[in-house]
């Protein structure tokens, strides 16, 4: 009976293990795949978002915090995400 419990135990440390190994690497590839559509849209002719003219009034009016709710509420973003998307339009107006 232990012994069954403790093979048990062991698979499930190695799935998990697997799992984070996998979400690692899935990041990674997002972020590439971030990077790349940057380049893209610099290189082409696509206007910015309309919600960046917003979001940057925002930000000067040092409404940091409704900036980052605006954001995540318009482009569906998690509260992460919101946060560096106002970090990096802070980043660009520097």
């Amino acid at each position: 009976m232990e012994y069954t419990l403790i093979c048990i135990s062991i698979l499930l440390v190695f799935m998990v293990i697997s799992l984070f190994i996998k979400l690692d690497r899935l990041e990674g590839r997002m972020k590439a795949m971030q990077y790349k559509l940057d380049r893209l849209v610099k290189q082409s002719d696509i206007p910015e978002n309309p919600i960046n003219d917003d979001l940057r009034q925002l930000i000067k009016e040092g409404k940091d915090v409704k900036a980052v709710k605006k954001a995540r509420e318009t482009l569906g973003l998690s509260l992460v995400e919101g946060k560096k998307y106002i970090d990096k339009l802070k980043m660009e107006d520097t």
